[in-house]
């Protein structure tokens, strides 16, 4: 399976046209025309402008990211001191976002990429475009329908320009997970940034993972039934049983057996059982309704 072959795809999405510089004489063609197609963010700077060059590389990594939906014009004031004061621009840097030939919003000074994304999501919504969040949930939505290759390609085609994305690293890390290629998924989940390993999407892989290595390790189901069914009170064989059960796919049975030993011993081997499903329902994700189920028959047991 060769996750990321649409690289070439998402980089001709991005077009040799999202990013400009225009004049005067071009603004119109360029920015009221343009926004009744896509919305169009207008940064307006200059060359002695210190906050500009912060903010100009942050701008054209955002717009890449929206794969054409969103679009950036760059309009240097001092060659275009006409057009600066008629739009009145007062300060630098300063950016208008344009949508169905009318501006919508707009901001000045250098703002970090975490308020610019929240900036842009919010125009895009509000204008029906597709951002980020959009991606992802279609990625994830592919993911969830075994279409392993499409959600690869819409995860790699977000880390071309947003290359420490937490949730795009971990949808890739579990295309491979899924694929059976845990070395690789691994490889990739390494790859998130410290500062944003404890994001829940980074979280559910690494869990995953875990539950993948312990499977590994596990005795083949058959033998661990006929070990349980010989002696019903050996939590050691059940324990074991639960764990390759849930590699293996089958959730209900994994919650049945972990749930039973939490019922019959709570602090069996340091808590192991609860300690296993907490695991689970992370590697699951907070949505899966065996997850849901779970988390209420073990607050029905402890709570009791």
């Amino acid at each position: 399976m060769l996750f990321g072959s649409g690289d070439n795809q998402a980089e001709t999405g991005a077009g040799g046209n999202v990013i400009k510089d225009a004049d005067t004489a071009s603004f119109t063609a360029d920015v009221i025309e343009a926004s009744k197609d896509a919305l169009v963010l207008v940064d307006f700077w200059a060359a002695w402008c210190g906050p500009c060059k912060q903010l100009t590389p942050i701008l054209e990594k955002v717009v890449k990211s929206y794969k054409g939906k969103v679009r950036l014009v760059k309009v240097d004031t001092d060659a275009n001191q006409g057009l600066a004061q008629q739009l009145r621009i007062q300060s630098l840097p300063t950016v208008y976002a344009f949508k169905d030939g009318r501006p919508l919003d707009g901001f000045t000074g250098a703002l970090p990429e975490s308020k610019l994304r929240e900036f842009v999501d919010r125009l895009v919504s509000q204008t029906g475009g597709v951002g980020i969040a959009d991606l992802l949930a279609e990625a994830a939505t592919a993911l969830e329908n075994n279409d392993l290759q499409s959600a690869a390609e819409i995860y790699a085609a977000i880390l071309q320009d947003d290359q420490q994305n937490p949730d795009a690293i971990a949808g890739l890390a579990r295309c491979y997970l899924k694929s059976g290629d845990s070395d690789r998924a691994e490889q990739t989940i390494g790859l998130v940034p410290p500062n944003a390993r404890q994001n829940a999407a980074v979280q559910s892989v690494i869990a995953a993972l875990a539950l993948a290595r312990k499977a590994m390790e596990a005795k083949p189901t058959a033998e661990l039934e006929a070990k349980l069914a010989a002696d019903p009170k050996d939590l050691s064989a059940r324990y074991e049983l639960a764990v390759a059960l849930a590699a293996n796919g089958d959730k209900s049975g994994a919650l049945d057996h972990l749930l039973e030993i939490v019922r019959t011993q709570r602090d069996w081997n340091e808590e192991a059982a609860r300690k296993q499903l907490v695991e689970l329902f992370d590697a699951w994700g907070p949505k899966d309704p065996k997850t849901i189920e779970g988390r209420k028959r073990l607050a029905a047991i402890l709570f009791a």
